[in-house]
């Protein structure tokens, strides 16, 4: 067992402004939590723009993306855990934090859009549908919360290397791979929906998943200091001056990539229902052609410039602009995979049209707004930029020598 002590460090959230943003990201929570039980409970599944011929809308896509930025980040916080990339240490807490948060987020949203939520607390487990990737869906992420939550008590005690530790890290990284593939596989198995249906889907998942997991860890890293990098201790700014920015604008240009296959390969497709998805849908609406351009392309490009990826205001306006570059991304590819109309095909001319509705909209505040409280009270009671001492002490000058 290596360096068991801690070192805590202090964060602007644990002042004033914590409190203050607590209580905003509170008002909001409660106001999109209010509202949309008002109309599940009136209006129950009518008060969505979805329908039997295009089932999932915004709320799933939210799911997704919460769902897979926390696997994300649960795959970041392997580097230093299972795989001995120690110059992570820094982020390791704050990643297996958010990963817990941002995947209770996205299930509150997912059981708000079932309509019975608690229905499934005994329905799903008891009918043991074993055949369903839906019931291992359920299983696979219940095990990623425990693995996450286990895994975050042994840092918040200090044992960073120790053999329990070392164990309940390659543990939680195996539920992790295990929980977002067979997520990809609930799409990527049905071949009734041709745009989804591809075997390689998991693979998108994992990377797209870390993309949206960095972005989320550069923002509220950011945010715990006040956006300022002189606040961090030394390990943290050398970090975010060496190997994350470099890892990101890998992983920007990797989804870039993946995104240009998918869409070369439904182009050229000689099955009309995969090649209409793209020009009639996709790259028929202007918004995800922004969501490309402006939110992986533009950034892709200012990272590639060390000068650049370097400065804080430029990092956290990249963790912005993925942010909404891949929340568009996961919800163009939750409708677009349902908008070619299901035994009907291509037979009969138009896609299904969608727009989300007041309450979806919702629930998808309900799910962000609840990210940020918990974050919040995360950074004030639970020290999530602890690292071990040895890090936390060093000079700035031997951070790069910590591995």
């Amino acid at each position: 067992m290596k360096d068991m002590q801690t070192r805590t460090q202090a964060n602007v959230l644990q002042g004033p402004l914590g409190w203050g943003l607590l209580v905003a990201a509170g008002i909001v929570l409660l106001a999109s939590l209010a509202f949309a039980l008002v109309q599940l409970v009136t209006s129950g599944h009518t008060s969505f723009n979805t329908s039997s011929t295009l089932p999932w809308g915004q709320p799933i896509a939210t799911y997704l993306y919460f769902a897979l930025a926390s696997s994300g980040l649960g795959l970041i916080a392997s580097l230093p855990l299972v795989f001995g990339f120690k110059q992570y240490y820094p982020v390791a807490k704050r990643c297996i934090f958010l990963a817990f948060i941002v995947l209770i987020s996205g299930m509150a949203v997912l059981a708000l859009e079932l309509g019975n939520v608690f229905r499934m607390l005994w329905a799903i487990p008891l009918n043991l549908q074993v055949q369903s990737a839906m019931f291992w869906m359920g299983v696979f992420y219940a095990l990623d919360l425990l693995f996450l939550l286990w895994k975050f008590s042994k840092l918040q005690g200090g044992e960073w290397d120790s053999k329990t530790a070392k164990q309940v890290g390659i543990a939680s990284f195996i539920g992790v791979l295990l929980a977002s593939g067979n997520l990809a596989l609930i799409f990527g198995m049905m071949s009734m929906r041709p745009f989804w249906f591809d075997a390689l889907l998991p693979i998108y998942f994992y990377f797209t998943g870390v993309t949206s997991g960095v972005a989320a860890l550069v923002f509220f890293t950011y945010l715990a200091h006040g956006f300022r990098r002189e606040r961090m201790p030394p390990a943290l700014q050398a970090l975010l001056t060496g190997a994350l920015p470099k890892l990101f604008a890998a992983l920007i240009g990797g989804t870039l990539l993946f995104i240009a296959v998918r869409a070369i390969t439904g182009l050229y497709s000689n099955n009309p229902e995969i090649n209409l998805v793209w020009t009639g849908y996709l790259f028929a609406s202007p918004l995800y052609n922004a969501s490309l351009l402006l939110g992986l392309l533009l950034p892709f490009v200012v990272m590639l410039s060390a000068s650049l990826r370097n400065r804080a205001g430029v990092q956290v306006l990249v963790a912005c602009l993925v942010f909404l570059g891949l929340f568009a991304e996961r919800f163009y590819f939750v409708v677009g995979g349902q908008v070619v109309p299901l035994f009907r095909g291509t037979w009969q001319p138009g896609l299904i049209s969608y727009t989300p509705s007041a309450t979806e909209w919702s629930l998808t505040f309900v799910g962000i707004s609840l990210c940020f409280v918990l974050n919040l009270l995360g950074e004030k009671f639970l020290n999530l930029g602890d690292m071990p001492r040895h890090m936390a002490e060093a000079p700035a000058g031997a951070q790069a020598n910590t591995a």
